[in-house]
């Protein structure tokens, strides 16, 4: 079978998100299937970490790239003269049009912006409304990232439930795992002028209104002794967050500007140390179609403490303590509990090892591929 992939967002140096799913998908494709042949559309020339080009696996750099989706994809598929089977988008978006043998399979991740209109820029929510509605009617099948994800789909475009299959994102299982180094955990949390006794909670994602750091910010300015550890980029740049403004003025509101640490992106042989360092993991977000980073905490066996809402439960499993992400006080008293209770850190530390079993790269990349091969 000849497979397009459109790589994108994968060919990106700081991978976050989307960008780390398509990233992992294609890497794992070209371990794991010897059988099909790849071409794998770029912007630009591929990065080092992609899988390197061999028999049956190639890149193929396109323009323009301001009108990938709408231009350059769709004129790839029509000019071509071995056409593909199956193009597949890890994206939210297809090519606008395309010829009719090609079955065009997209990635949906969830449907935030239908939700929280008002926490996205204009431009990226009419693009997201517009061209994801477009997505969800005419790919010939969907890809998404939890059942409560597949189930919102399903409700908002009326989508039959046969059109959408569930593949969990994974996590490295090679880079995050207990760390027995007390040595690199400190020497870690120093580079990052944390100290080595430093007393903290840890934070990791986008910076966005989404993600609800504001009332983190004010459940940790109610505890004595605690610091929160922030990474995620405060650009708007690449994959950076945005409307993060009143997120990083929230310490000088609530007065404690000393123990919240922005830390930006953090590449991620620092990030396993920086986890293994912290009393626990903490998601307080508003809405979350999966979560990659509270698979890399529970992998790391750090307590996790996400929202009760939209896939969290579901990725955690019993094995996290679940909040109402829009109380302050409830945040503040799971943080409280988690911190002071060494059995309890123990209990989660245990759970996590065990829920996190469940999740792999590799099992994500073969429920897509069987996707493909429904269409063979």
């Amino acid at each position: 079978m000849n497979i397009w992939i459109d790589g994108y967002e994968a060919n990106e140096s700081q991978r976050l998100g989307s960008s780390q799913v398509a990233f992992e998908l294609i890497k794992h494709f070209e371990k794991i299937d010897k059988q099909n042949t790849y071409t794998v559309l770029l912007p630009g020339k591929p990065l080092y970490d992609l899988p390197k080009e061999r028999n049956g696996w190639r890149y193929k750099v396109l323009k323009p790239k301001r009108l990938w989706t709408k231009v350059a994809l769709p004129l790839s598929l029509y000019t071509a003269k071995l056409k593909p089977q199956v193009f597949f988008s890890p994206t939210h978006y297809i090519p606008s049009f395309s010829p009719s043998s090609v079955k065009r399979i997209v990635t949906i991740f969830d449907l935030s912006f239908l939700y929280f209109p008002k926490m996205f820029n204009k431009k990226d929510l009419w693009q997201l409304i517009s061209w994801t509605k477009y997505s969800a009617l005419n790919a010939d099948h969907i890809i998404t990232i939890s059942n409560f994800s597949k189930k919102d789909i399903c409700e908002q475009y009326k989508v039959d439930k046969s059109r959408v299959t569930v593949a969990y994102p994974g996590y490295d299982r090679d880079k995050f795992k207990v760390q027995g180094s007390k040595f690199k955990v400190d020497e870690t949390k120093n580079k990052y002028n944390l100290g080595d006794n430093y007393n903290y909670i840890i934070y990791i994602g986008t910076i966005q209104p989404r993600k609800n750091l504001i009332r983190l910010i004010e459940a940790v300015s109610r505890i004595d002794n605690l610091a929160l550890v922030i990474v995620g980029k405060t650009s708007g740049e690449g994959r950076g967050g945005w409307m993060y403004e009143e997120t990083l003025s929230a310490p000088q509101e609530y007065a404690v500007a000393d123990r919240v640490k922005f830390l930006g992106f953090v590449p991620t042989e620092d990030l396993l140390y920086l986890l293994s360092g912290a009393k626990a993991y903490i998601l307080p977000s508003l809405w979350e179609g999966f979560g990659i980073p509270v698979l890399e905490a529970m992998a790391c066996g750090v307590p996790v403490i996400v929202s009760n809402v939209s896939s969290l439960p579901e990725v955690v499993g019993k094995a996290g303590l679940l909040i109402d992400p829009y109380s302050v006080s409830q945040i503040e008293q799971a943080i409280r509990t988690v911190v002071t209770d060494k059995k309890l850190q123990s209990k989660y530390s245990k759970a996590a090892l065990e829920q996190v079993k469940k999740f792999s790269w590799e099992k994500t990349a073969k429920a897509v591929l069987k996707v493909f091969e429904n269409f063979a």
